[in-house]
């Protein structure tokens, strides 16, 4: 085959494509579309250099990562408000027509899938971006490149930034956990855990067999002259992406309540899992002139959709251990289909929860799930009891550890730092920024360690050696070096940061930094009453920390043997206008705020995560956001960071 006649055969294989699988009707029969496939296949195997960039053989995928790479957005990618009720809807209508006058409204579903931003450069795909934080995301482009909806070359020679969902349909969700549950893997709880999880596979070809779809709804940077995000939108539609089914004009709320409505009323044939509706501002000059506040574009809302409630029955109780020791029920529960996912767990929170609601194993109950909340059971139909429901009692004993439990009413914690529950968040609290900062164990590398039997507990890092990791996959031997050399550089740390590391409940880095300058090493043997003479420190926090110390003392001990942590000298501070103030911290500053707060504790102030009446100062900084607001609302002084190091 010559080079022509390739290039024929590829623009017939990539309109047969896009009618299977963007338009939903195929114009070839599968054998058809096979063979010529595999005749554009073999010609590229024998000319590599000559593969067009579009081809739809590279849909497949086959690029593995060692680990994804953080990109950062040109425009920021935002949040959005949410409201829940015709009255809200009219007060954020009203808002608009008070800054900008009257304007059209353009109004589509809201699909639950994960927000994804296209970058197209000279008509080609260059990269491809998780939401993120919305200003840095993570780089899947290889990835998207398998999403059969997503065009690899556009007829648009500017650089241009594609937002929309990416998302599973029902149907295709319910094949993928068929095809999981037959092969012995979890199943996916809803479509779009599936999809999130699907973008994030490190193996692209695994993500190219998941059905992943993508949905367009705004634009980043562009360089569009329309007028209106309605005709913006058309045009990217005609770019050879996916069109919503529904999509809507609107003038007035009763036209937007009606297509609302409408959307509820068709939900179930509506392919894709969706959770509200998108009511945005069609003029782009008015949402401009609108513009954003710190989280959220003035010009667009969700409007919610109502909370989905089924009847089910709740089969037994199985509590989960977390990372701080916390015992939590869940109530496993009749499988239901909620909008499309299968739920059969309900959260309960705690066991003061269950004894409020009068719940027992056995009962008729309603399940709720509204659009990203975790379904919770809402009533007991007690009147449909027979007799045979059992009582549910609060544990006395760790599910996993078989340790005793420390009940505090609301809270049952295990406090055993070796329980095998707790062992896996317990190293990724312990080595996060803020705590150990042992830059490189992230997350899914201290699940690695984990599974693999290299380690079984925090005091495991600091007898790590290079051939426990080496051949582990992503691993090479610079990256191992430089993970040990963090581990290794975590030692003699503050004991108040190795106190903090440790996550015991009720004491974080202010009360851990109290009770580390009060007693130093001592702090193993210390009782309720000397922790409640340290100001700030009550009975609930000193019950927690003697505790922690009366189930975990040998290992603390093996902890400061290991890590030989500093032990800073208790200094009393001079006397200077932030002296036993309580200071909070926003905004973003000429340093880090750690510093700002550590600078502002050596001078004696107590520093809060949180404005309230107690509040003597707010320190802000650039792009201060709703604590400043609260602050002023209370009259709480206000500093600029300038101000503040005037006064010191």
């Amino acid at each position: 085959m010559k080079k022509e006649a390739y290039l024929n055969k590829l623009e017939t294989l990539k309109k047969w494509a896009y009618a299977y699988y963007v338009n939903d009707n195929p114009v070839a029969t599968d054998e058809e579309y096979d063979v010529l496939y595999h005749e554009v296949l073999d010609y590229e195997t024998a000319n590599p250099s000559e593969v067009a960039e579009d081809s739809p053989t590279k849909r497949v995928g086959g690029v593995v990562r060692d680990e994804f790479s953080k990109a950062t957005h040109i425009k920021r990618m935002w949040s959005m408000e949410d409201v829940f009720k015709t009255e809200e809807v009219q007060e954020w209508l009203d808002r608009t027509v008070k800054n900008v006058g009257v304007t059209p409204y353009f109004c589509e579903p809201k699909f639950d899938g994960a927000s994804m931003n296209l970058l197209y450069e000279n008509g080609k795909l260059v990269r491809a971006i998780t939401r993120g934080d919305g200003l840095i995301g993570e780089e899947v482009t290889d990835n998207v490149r398998t999403i059969r909806s997503v065009p690899l070359s556009i007829d648009y020679q500017g650089q241009i930034e594609i937002r929309g969902e990416v998302v599973i349909r029902k149907d295709d969700f319910e094949i993928i956990n068929k095809e999981r549950k037959a092969e012995g893997e979890n199943t996916f709880a809803n479509p779009r855990n599936a999809a999130a999880g699907s973008l994030r596979q490190l193996d692209s070809s695994i993500t190219a067999k998941r059905r992943l779809v993508f949905y367009p709804w705004g634009l980043g940077e562009n360089t569009l002259t329309e007028a209106n995000l309605s005709e913006k939108m058309d045009f990217i539609y005609a770019l050879g992406f996916l069109e919503p089914p529904f999509v809507r004009a609107c003038n007035s709320i009763e036209e937007i309540e009606e297509f609302y409505h409408f959307l509820i009323a068709n939900r179930d044939d509506i392919p894709m899992m969706m959770d509200g509706m998108v009511i945005k501002v069609d003029d782009t000059v008015k949402q401009e002139q609108l513009g954003y506040t710190v989280k959220v574009p003035k010009w667009m809302c969700a409007y919610k959709f109502p909370a989905l409630e089924k009847v089910t029955k709740v089969n037994a109780i199985t509590i989960q251990v977390g990372r701080t020791g916390v015992l939590t029920p869940v109530a496993e529960v009749e499988p239901v289909d909620l909008e499309g996912a299968m739920i059969a767990r309900a959260t309960l929170h705690n066991y003061d929860e269950i004894e409020r609601k009068g719940l027992k194993v056995g009962d008729s109950v309603i399940l709720i799930r509204s659009g990203d909340v975790i379904p919770k059971i809402t009533k007991v139909l007690a009147d449909r009891r027979t007799g045979d429901e059992v009582d549910i009692v609060r544990p006395t004993a760790c599910p996993t550890c078989n340790s005793e439990v420390l009940d505090e009413g609301t809270l049952i914690k295990c406090q055993n730092m070796d329980c095998p529950s707790r062992v896996v968040n317990s190293i990724i609290h312990f080595a996060k920024k803020g705590s150990m900062n042992i830059d490189g164990l992230g997350s899914r590398i201290v699940e690695m360690l984990v599974e693999e039997g290299k380690i079984k507990d925090i005091l495991d890092l600091y007898t790590l050696r290079f051939e426990d990791i080496e051949g582990m996959e992503g691993f090479k031997e610079k990256r191992i070096n430089k993970l040990l050399e963090a581990i290794n550089d975590s030692k003699g740390t503050t004991l108040a940061k190795l106190l903090s590391a440790m996550g015991i409940e009720h004491i974080g880095a202010v009360a851990g930094k109290s009770i580390a300058l009060e007693f130093g090493l001592g702090i193993v043997d210390v009782n309720e009453e000397q922790l409640e003479a340290i100001d700030g420190i009550g009975l609930e926090m000193a019950t927690s920390f003697v505790e922690f110390m009366r189930v975990n003392r040998e290992f603390v001990l093996k902890l400061f043997d290991k890590i030989e942590p500093m032990v800073e000298e208790k200094v009393e501070a001079v006397e200077n206008p932030f002296k036993d103030k309580t200071v909070v911290l926003t905004g973003t500053m000429s340093v880090g705020r750690g510093v700002v707060k550590e600078m502002m504790e050596k001078l004696g102030a107590k520093v809060s995560g949180s404005v309230s009446k107690k509040t003597d100062f707010l320190i802000h900084g650039e792009d201060a956001g709703s604590k400043y607001d609260k602050a002023v609302k209370l009259g709480v002084v206000t500093l600029t960071e300038e101000a503040m190091r005037e006064i010191i």
